[in-house]
């Protein structure tokens, strides 16, 4: 027994205070848990609420999912416009005494607004966004990315005082890669920026506009709410008078709608995904997410 007792001794003292410290922290969807997941490594790893191939705009939670969320310390989410039902949690017994964090809210945002009808003009003025209009897909701008970097990384040294200084080392080598990639990016997208498309959701404005591209219409608007038939038939009227090169479907949506408007059109088709529901959860996804988004908008448009 004295050995036992000995020996327990001795692994709690040589624990890393990381072990004991660290907060249990959940993230609503993968690109932002990709980022809590960078600026957290070698601490500890954030919890995924939303997997595979759910839509974030109206999914509803297991009661494995909200045990997550009443045992964690720290939530992250976007906000009010995106992921409804769990921003309602807020203030619940769920939720009550927890850091629950609307990334949407982080100072400093490039924020938009959402944008009305199926069809617009490529870089049109929009009203500045009050809190109900934000267009919700805000990561997809990795200027917006770098930004929540530094706000999650002092979200969390608030949180967890020991283990700041690796939160801040975290989040300067995460910005540096964020810098490479909107970099790399830049250069492979430059030549489609006349190019016109259309998308299946109004999901894309930020990563459209951070790249200067050409999306002139969107199926469905930019909750993916099932669009009627006067939209369908405007969306395919601006395929043939704008020649658009490209619909894109996305992987949680049936694709029958895109199969609709591309009828008798030379419009090729291919698949955009933002919010990454087949890529593996961790620090690199929202590269790859970025990444493959850019990918399939060149094998489409070029």
């Amino acid at each position: 027994m004295r050995k036992f007792a000995f020996a327990l001794l001795c692994a709690l003292s040589t624990t890393p205070p990381s072990a004991f410290a660290a907060p249990k922290v959940v993230v609503s969807i993968l690109p932002l848990h990709s980022l809590v997941a960078s600026v957290m490594q070698d601490v500890q790893t954030p919890v995924l609420l939303m997997k595979g191939q759910n839509s974030e705009h109206n999914a509803s939670f297991t009661p494995q999912q909200l045990l997550a969320i009443e045992q964690s310390d720290v939530v992250f989410l976007v906000g009010d416009t995106l992921e409804t039902k769990l921003s309602s949690l807020s203030g619940t017994e769920v939720v009550n005494g927890k850091t629950f964090v609307k990334l949407s809210e982080t100072p400093g945002l490039i924020l938009h607004a959402v944008r009305q009808g199926g069809t617009w003009e490529p870089d049109s003025d929009e009203p500045p966004p009050s809190p109900n209009t934000i267009d919700p897909h805000l990561w997809l701008d990795p200027e917006n990315a770098k930004t929540m970097v530094k706000y999650i990384a002092g979200i969390l040294q608030t949180a967890d005082p020991p283990n700041a200084a690796t939160y801040a080392k975290n989040a300067e080598t995460t910005l540096a890669r964020l810098a490479a990639l909107e970099s790399t990016l830049k250069t492979q997208l430059t030549p489609l920026q006349h190019k016109p498309f259309i998308v299946f959701h109004d999901a894309y404005q930020y990563f459209e506009r951070r790249f200067g591209l050409t999306s002139v219409g969107s199926i469905s608007n930019f909750a993916a709410s099932p669009p009627s038939a006067q939209r369908l038939g405007e969306i395919r009227s601006k395929i043939l008078s704008t020649h658009a090169k490209c619909v894109f479907r996305e992987p949680q949506f049936n694709d029958a709608a895109v199969q609709t408007v591309i009828e008798g059109t030379e419009a090729k088709t291919n698949v955009l995904d933002p919010i990454g529901a087949t890529l593996t959860p961790g620090p690199d996804a929202y590269e790859k997410l970025l990444s493959g988004i850019a990918d399939h908008m060149t094998e489409c448009l070029s």
